[in-house]
């Protein structure tokens, strides 16, 4: 993340807020954009390979 996008959310919120908002804002920004960078270098399994995997770990 960089200053820009901080700003960006920031500018995003009213004048008055808790600090928690911000905090857990700045966190999904982060979290979506740490996604996107992974589907850019195919770091995704397909979802049908994801709900093998989900079945058989919790069919056990």
């Amino acid at each position: 993340m960089n200053k820009n996008k901080v700003i960006e959310v920031l500018e995003q919120l009213p004048n008055e807020f808790p600090t928690e908002e911000l905090i857990d804002r700045l966190l999904f920004v982060e979290k979506v954009e740490q996604g996107l960078k992974d589907v850019e270098e195919g770091k995704v399994i397909p979802l049908d390979a994801a709900k093998e995997r989900f079945n058989s770990k919790w069919s056990k």
